[in-house]
């Protein structure tokens, strides 16, 4: 019996619009979610649009959750939504930025520190922020405003420093003054109360505001059980530390000249179009259908998804179509089952139900319903592909190949292909290519590789830096750069957006520095290539005052200005198994420009330096070697070597980057001219072992330099270095006399 006969997919055609999705909300984290189920399936639903999620953090938390997260009973990533592992699972881009404001006629989105962003088609999931009370107040009086319960990840970071600041003194913590009677103002309550906190409730008037007078009743019930006080008729003069007081849309919206109600929300028609405005839809706690108002709530969100997701993708088959037709009405229900969480004792939580007239608990049972329905919820967003690990197949290792400094030709191939064409001569991070007039060397380096990330502002930010590194790790300052530039096949629109972005991007990099992009050329990726970026970059430094790779000398301590991983950090993000946090650590680091750090290591009397890129510390000290006496020896101190976030959790659990293997011909070292000196552990330590010696070959991009520094300068270093922001700048080997000198 013969095989049925396969037939490789048919290319995706390029995108020919672009639809953002403006911050990451219940909404819109469901929307990516059905989308990316669809992509998994083979089956991608949104046409021939290109998608982008604009979100001020990288992760959504559910709002669900929160009480249960801020009584201590769930840990952060429990009711985290990975918006960024969500976005690469559904095809779409993500970019995060604060949104300061929407020009609908031009269709321009602003973001804070960058480019604006141009789309064909809007949605609105931007949440709410806490409508802190107006009139005079102890803020007038020059006390601190209060802190605002929206947007969440402010309040949390808030209440993480309040609950530090009393973490073993609790019985003498100070009270803590609530303004609010609603259900977020009692759940914060009750939760802050089971942390050992002494919160104290402040009511504008008489009652609670639960909705009806059972509810109401019941909720007396619960703070009186939990001894939390409440105080009545409380003014606006009397101050308090934290605001419950209802919510109300991002002011932007109505400055932008969308249609709003009286609490800012944007109005819609029942499709969720934004009144006289049909690109434009809002959903969420920012948006509230005309004919049919809701309240805020994270039910209303939720359900309001598959009718959003339906009238986007009916949209985005013409994505240039004025109008489009056929789309979905919703009326969302009348009343919605409400389950308030009761955090006063994290050991035994209990829940309420709130039904129309109905309030029902408080009771374990009903915390385990409302424990089973969220984690349930979070659990969708669970999606992941099988992680392609250890010697795989061909289409396995293809599909994983990284990208960033960890798509460079493997060093062995390298030296063979220059070899073969006659090209010899030491390894340095920058060409000396002549003299100025005032005798300083011209330098001169290129680097460049395929996006690190779909960001087309931050990947040029990421690659620019990445460049001038060559150029800091001589000594040098950056003056002046070109730019080649690879945009993907799309409309010209999307790669004329690509292409400002891409260039604002490098100029973020290069303006702080006095540097100028001089030009460059475009080219666009065919066969479905996708965008890169490459720089060649010009620099200047006097003749005393430059650094090779060597020649290293005996004495000199090595110090690694940050940490090393993200190699193997962003090749798990490919696989979908980073935790968001991780990468979000990498990105804050790699941004961090280095150019500073080269005048700390002059006056330090730094006279060897490189920077730690595609070939891992291992390979680039090889080169260090290299240029050195021979039989040089240098010891490297496993213990001290800073690490990313994640790290040597994922090397340990056997995932690396993709040019790691080739890599690992640099551990023959460990066995000539470099020692490598460990900690003292338990004889079943060969897991952590490996991962250091992952560490030691891990492919960076935007990674440290390793400066080799006098033998008393290490101290002084750090310091110096900690001062401009490098926390975790180390010394992290020493070089050693030759056996048999000096003895």
């Amino acid at each position: 019996m013969r095989a049925p006969a396969t037939h490789p997919p048919l290319p995706s055609p390029p995108p020919a619009g672009h639809l953002v999705l403006a911050g990451g909300g219940h909404t819109h984290a469901l929307v990516l979610l059905r989308w990316a189920m669809a992509a998994r399936r083979g089956r991608p639903r949104t046409g021939g649009a290109l998608v982008t999620l604009v979100s001020r953090a990288s992760t959504a938390l559910y709002s669900g959750m929160v009480p249960g997260l801020l009584a201590g009973i769930y840990d952060r990533e429990a009711c985290a939504i990975d918006l960024r592992r969500l976005c690469r699972q559904a095809g779409a881009t993500f970019i995060a930025a604060e949104i300061t404001g929407l020009h609908p006629q031009e269709r321009t989105l602003e973001l804070e520190g960058r480019p604006a962003l141009h789309w064909d088609w809007l949605s609105l999931d931007v949440g709410a922020e806490t409508a802190l009370p107006a009139g005079p107040g102890p803020a007038a009086a020059g006390a601190p405003p209060a802190q605002g319960v929206k947007p969440l990840e402010p309040f949390l970071a808030w209440a993480e420093a309040r609950l530090s600041e009393t973490a073993g003194r609790e019985a003498h913590a100070p009270g803590l003054a609530i303004r609010g009677g609603g259900a977020a103002g009692v759940e914060v309550a009750l939760a802050l109360q089971g942390r050992g906190l002494r919160p104290e409730l402040l009511l504008r008037g008489e009652q609670l505001h639960l909705g009806t007078p059972a509810a109401n009743r019941l909720g007396e019930r619960l703070l009186a059980a939990a001894a939390i006080p409440v105080r009545r008729q409380a003014g606006p003069g009397q101050q308090a530390a934290l605001a419950c007081t209802g919510s109300r849309a991002p002011l932007w919206l109505g400055a932008a000249g969308l249609p709003t109600d009286s609490s800012g929300r944007v109005r819609t028609e029942a499709t969720l179009q934004v009144l006289g405005q049909p690109r434009l839809f809002a959903s969420g706690d920012c948006g509230v259908i005309a004919a049919a108002p809701r309240p805020a709530s994270g039910v209303w969100a939720v359900r309001a998804a598959p009718t959003l997701a339906t009238n986007l993708e009916r949209c985005l088959i013409h994505p240039q179509a004025a109008a489009p037709s056929g789309l979905r009405r919703w009326r969302p229900q009348r009343r919605a089952l409400q389950l308030l969480a009761d955090g006063s004792r994290p050991d035994r939580p209990r829940a309420i139900a709130l039904w129309g007239p109905l309030a029902l608990g408080p009771s374990r049972l009903l915390w385990r319903w409302k424990d089973r329905i969220d984690r349930r919820f979070m659990a969708r967003f669970a999606l992941r592909r099988p992680m392609a690990t250890g010697a795989g197949s061909e289409d396995a290792a293809a599909a994983m190949a990284c990208r960033g400094c960890a798509a460079k030709l493997a060093g062995a191939t390298l030296a063979a292909g220059l070899r073969q064409a006659g090209v010899l001569g030491q390894a340095e991070d920058a060409a000396v290519i002549g003299r100025r007039d005032n005798g300083e060397l011209l330098l001169q380096s290129v680097d460049g590789f395929p996006a690190l990330v779909d960001d087309p502002w931050l990947n040029a930010r990421l690659t620019t830096l990445h460049a001038c590194s060559d150029l800091w790790a001589c000594g040098a300052r950056v003056t002046s750069a070109q730019a080649l530039v690879t945009l993907p096949q799309a409309a010209p629109r999307l790669q004329q957006e690509w292409l400002a972005h891409t260039l604002a991007g490098i100029a973020s990099v290069l303006e702080p520095l006095g540097a100028s992009l001089l030009g460059g050329h475009t080219v666009e990726g065919r066969d479905g290539a996708g965008l890169g970026l490459g720089l060649s970059v010009n620099g200047a430094v006097a003749p005393e005052r430059h650094w090779s790779k060597g020649p290293l000398q005996p004495g000199q301590v090595l110090l690694l200005t940050r940490p090393l991983g993200t190699g193997v950090l962003f090749a798990s993000a490919m696989a979908g198994t980073a935790r968001a946090a991780w990468i979000d650590a990498a990105l804050e680091q790699m941004q961090h420009s280095q150019a500073d750090l080269v005048e700390e290591l002059q006056a330090l009397g730094c006279r060897a330096c490189t920077d730690i890129t595609g070939f891992g510390l291992l390979g680039h000290l090889a080169e260090m070697l290299a240029a050195s006496t021979p039989g040089l020896r240098v010891e490297l101190d496993a213990a001290a070597l800073p690490t990313l976030p994640g790290a040597l959790e994922l090397l340990e659990g056997g995932l690396a980057s993709s040019l790691a293997p080739a890599n690992a011909a640099a551990l023959a070292l460990l066995e000539g001219p470099v020692r490598l000196s460990e900690p003292p552990g338990p004889a079943d330590a060969a897991a952590r072992r490996s991962a250091r010696l992952g560490l030691l070959i891990d492919p960076q991009t935007c990674g440290p330099l390793l400066a080799a520094l006098p033998a008393g300068a290490g101290e002084a270093a750090i310091a110096a270095l900690r001062r401009r922001g490098f926390a975790a700048a180390a010394v992290v080997g020493r070089v050693e006399q030759p056996p048999g000198l000096g003895e």
